[in-house]
């Protein structure tokens, strides 16, 4: 999807009149085709731009009503988002406005009384770049009568630059984490979380205390997020989990500008409760993210999706399988064009999985949605994920009696991501391939002790303690149980001590 289209698709229908209008208005002669573009875009109407590109005199003037097309909808969405957004630090961003269009009219005394109600709000956000504004402003008209004293001013000014000087240093960080997490995930560089995270907080001197707020939890989260789904372990991480409880519970009420970290928090702890199979730990946390967001709505249509992945998976592993699957197909209904396509992937492929472990065919339906090419998979969702959707498919087609298709895309999937996996020490993924790959040859091999004994020592392995490797391994083990792959998952789960101390 191009830049364009994907702008149009950020409309709602109300949008899309209001900026119909806001063309009309903008428009300074009527035989001005960026409204018939505009329609013709969001209808996806192909032989109406074929006709559009042959009236424009040339193709390049057809590329320049685009560029137009596409500067009018960023003007757009940029006053529309000022003007409808209620957020504090909007309502900041007015006032520093409001006050400067004053103090520019040498209307000093109502000025200054913006700008004090700024200071507050943008203080209690702890918003360093709005404060630098405010400060920045009132040292300007220190000369005015209005002013406050030049000197407390200075202090502010000197205590916030330290502030923004002490972000800065976290935004960096953090920035270089992802970039080596991205290293990690699409070309299988293998690094040491905790050396590296140790690592960057000495070589941009961040102090620990630095790090006990809403947002660097949520960015160190996000981190070991990435890198525990990577390497599917995560229990690594549970000696940050209490610290960061106790956090959390000394600012029960997180204010507006935290609350969307808050949410990510919350969320990245119910998902490493969840994987740890913490259960009942997990949905308490989703609880919590549940009435944050019934409170805030307007953060509502990013975290549904993912607050109702995790909350299927938990029902699902807590032998409530009909419920999970249920919540998933009912937010599947729920996406929009705004949910993001990473999100609708992992509903759709947790949703093929559930069904697939019931034997139920109709998972051979979600299958085919997977329209894109690995390549396009590896590089939105990550090599790991596009692994696993791989596997999955090969074990899916087999489970249907298709099973030279199964055949084919097991030779395919070992053939792309042997090297892959063997540079990243993930053998044990080629491991239990083999092992499907001996059932594909021999169907009966699956009632040979020896194979059976294999089979269920990597359901033992530690490192094969992830609940989505427990699926991939039941798969196997019910070819000789008679039973379902599900029914497997949870005698499994059932038999292990939830984990303590998490």
């Amino acid at each position: 999807m191009d830049a364009l289209a994907t702008l149009i698709n950020l409309l709602g229908d109300q949008d899309k009149k209001d900026f119909k209008a806001f063309m009309r208005k903008k428009n300074k002669r009527h035989d001005v085709k960026n409204i018939l573009l505009f329609e013709l875009l969001n209808t996806d109407d192909i032989n109406g731009l074929e006709k559009l590109l042959k009236k424009t005199k040339s193709r390049d003037s057809y590329h320049a009503l685009r560029k137009r097309l596409h500067d009018s909808l960023l003007l757009f969405l940029s006053q529309k988002t000022f003007e409808s957004n209620n957020s504090q630090a909007s309502e900041v961003m007015r006032l520093i406005v409001v006050s400067r269009f004053l103090l520019e009219n040498d209307v000093d005394k109502t000025a200054f009384k913006c700008l004090v109600k700024a200071e507050q709000i943008a203080t209690k956000l702890e918003h360093y770049n709005l404060l630098n504004d405010i400060l920045l402003l009132k040292i300007n008209y220190a000369h005015s009568e209005a002013s406050e004293n030049l000197e407390d001013l200075t202090t502010r000014f000197l205590v916030n630059q330290q502030h923004m000087q002490r972000e800065a240093k976290l935004n960096l960080a953090y920035a270089f984490l992802r970039q080596e997490m991205r290293e990690v995930n699409l070309k299988g560089k293998v690094v040491n979380l905790a050396a590296l995270m140790l690592g960057t907080i000495r070589k941009y001197q961040i102090a620990v205390k630095d790090l006990m707020n809403y947002k660097s939890i949520y960015q160190i989260l996000f981190i070991a997020n990435e890198y525990a789904a990577i390497h599917q372990d995560y229990s690594f991480i549970e000696r940050y989990i209490q610290r960061i409880q106790h956090f959390i519970q000394g600012k029960k009420k997180a204010d507006e500008s935290h609350l969307f970290y808050q949410l990510h928090v919350l969320y990245f702890l119910a998902n490493f409760h969840l994987r740890n199979r913490s259960f009942d730990k997990s949905a308490d946390y989703l609880s919590e993210m549940k009435n944050q967001m019934e409170q805030h709505r307007f953060h509502e249509s990013q975290f549904y999706p993912r607050h109702q992945l995790l909350s299927a998976l938990n029902l699902y592993f807590t032998g409530r399988g009909g419920e999970g699957t249920a919540v998933l197909m009912k937010a599947l209904e729920m996406t929009t064009k705004k949910t993001k396509q990473e999100d609708i992937e992992d509903l759709r492929i947790c949703l093929t999985m559930f069904l697939s472990l019931q034997d139920d065919r109709s998972c051979l339906r979600h299958l085919a949605l997977f329209q894109h090419t690995d390549q396009w998979y590896e590089k939105k969702m990550g090599m790991l994920w596009t692994i696993r959707k791989n596997l999955m498919e090969v074990l899916v087609h087999a489970q249907f009696g298709h099973i030279e298709l199964a055949v084919s895309r097991l030779s395919s999937f070992k053939r792309r991501y042997s090297g892959f996996l063997t540079e990243t020490h993930e053998e044990r993924v080629l491991h239990f391939a083999s092992l499907v790959e001996k059932y594909f040859n021999k169907p009966d091999i699956v009632f040979n002790p020896v194979f059976q004994k294999t089979a269920v020592d990597l359901l033992k392995n530690k490192e094969h303690a992830d609940i989505f490797h427990i699926c991939f391994i039941s798969w196997l083990i019910a070819k000789w149980e008679k039973k379902s792959a599900y029914q497997i998952v949870l005698q499994h789960l059932s038999s292990q001590h939830t984990p303590e101390n998490i």
